[in-house]
């Protein structure tokens, strides 16, 4: 087997219960254009509905001051007034959503941060009359500043900051420990994890102790002059190997499986099974630490950088909702799409929990057809995607829902 992680076994490593148990599924509760609504007012409006579809977390969009609208640009990290409503509406959204036992994730943006003053070099590099007041020694001297090199990819257009920097690190730890103990922010989302070390990611976590964290390392799937390669190894083990560096402490977005998933669904199925026998994503060598997903605000939403079929999304989500790996869901698809698509993701939400579907559920890959995927989930789950038709043999399976292109049976 490809994957090699240096560390425990996963029956030890810490973590905490929830990780442990693996019956996480995940709401991202935005999109690209989600600024443009009263968005904390709308949701709050949605929690009663959230919670009793069975999520355990939603991931909400980036709850700072921001020089972007969609919060990705933040400066002053401690104010709570954003685009997306103030620090009253928000902190009301959290009460409701712990009212309702789900869990509010953040979106933690600590790659990259818009200075107030022009410092060395006439750029905007320092952090003067704000909380967290840094100098140019907080940002990377790849991008203007007076601190180390990057120990990631840079974030191009604004200031990188550099995490190398003690200084930084106890501020920004500070910070996070403030969205845990004083806003009530339970989970984390880190954005643009490539930027930075993920050590750094294990030390915020040991330092404000989330309950569950995810990162999201993106780069590029493999792909060859005919399309996308079938191997991903390199790319799922590129994200298992940050999974590792953060002390195992954080999951992380699951972009092997996505990328191969979307082709799979256009005539491809065979795709879904690597030469092991495996699902081909992170979800095959790490499920409980994989984040399954079909699209989010980049890939999807009005951006649409890397969407996925629009005709096939369903199937998309009964691949994942059947699945090892803690899924995720896509606000658009659970919300702005037509209510037959919310009624089918919530009955496949139903019978993942029913059944007691975990990130580390056993899979049995049963079929791997251009146009057919079927697969046995534990011992009590059956599931096929495709045109081509396919059934369990055997009296006791009975049909538990089925839909366009695809069915899934019980025990």
């Amino acid at each position: 087997m490809g994957y090699l992680s240096s560390g425990l076994d996963e029956s030890n490593q810490q973590s905490n219960s929830v990780l442990r148990s693996g019956r996480e599924i995940l709401l991202q509760a935005f999109n690209w254009e989600s600024h443009k609504h009263d968005w904390w007012r709308n949701l709050e409006g949605k929690v009663p509905d959230i919670a009793k579809s069975g999520f355990t977390s939603a991931w909400l969009p980036p709850a700072t001051h921001s020089f972007s609208p969609e919060g990705y640009l933040p400066q002053n990290l401690y104010s709570l007034n954003s685009s997306y409503g103030s620090e009253h509406l928000l902190r009301a959204l959290l009460q409701k959503m712990k009212q309702y036992k789900v869990r509010a994730m953040a979106d933690i943006v600590i790659n990259h941060r818009v200075g107030t003053t022009q410092g060395h070099g006439g750029v905007y590099n320092r952090y003067d009359g704000i909380p967290l007041s840094w100098d140019e020694h907080a940002v990377t001297s790849c991008t203007g500043g007076l601190g180390n090199r990057s120990t990631g990819d840079n974030f191009h257009g604004v200031p990188n900051i550099d995490h190398s920097q003690h200084f930084v690190r106890k501020d920004i730890t500070a910070w996070l420990q403030w969205l845990r103990d004083n806003v009530g922010f339970e989970d984390f989302r880190f954005d643009f994890a490539r930027g930075y070390a993920p050590k750094y990611v294990k030390e915020y976590i040991k330092g404000a102790k989330p309950i569950f964290s995810v990162g999201e390392y993106w780069d590029s799937c493999n792909y060859h002059d005919n399309g996308l390669d079938y191997n991903q190894d390199s790319h799922r083990q590129r994200i298992i190997n940050w999974i590792d560096a953060t002390g195992q402490l954080s999951a992380a977005f699951d972009f092997t499986t996505k990328g191969i998933l979307q082709e799979a669904v256009k005539g491809a199925y065979w795709r879904l099974r690597d030469p092991q026998g495996k699902p081909p994503g992170v979800m095959g060598w790490w499920p409980s630490r994989a984040v399954t997903f079909i699209d989010n605000h980049d890939t999807g939403s009005t951006q649409a950088h890397w969407p996925f079929p629009s005709d096939h999304i369903i199937e998309g989500y009964v691949y994942i909702l059947t699945h090892p790996g803690i899924p995720s869901v896509f606000y658009d698809h659970f919300y702005d799409w037509d209510h037959s698509i919310h009624d089918q993701i919530v009955k496949l939400m139903d019978i993942r929990k029913q059944q007691d579907i975990h990130s580390r559920s056993s899979i049995r890959i049963l079929e791997a057809q251009p146009n057919l995927y079927s697969a046995m989930i534990g011992e009590k789950v059956c599931m096929k995607i495709g045109d081509g038709s396919w059934s369990p043999a055997g009296r006791e399976w009975t049909l538990a829902t089925c839909g366009h292109r695809y069915a899934v049976w019980q025990k």
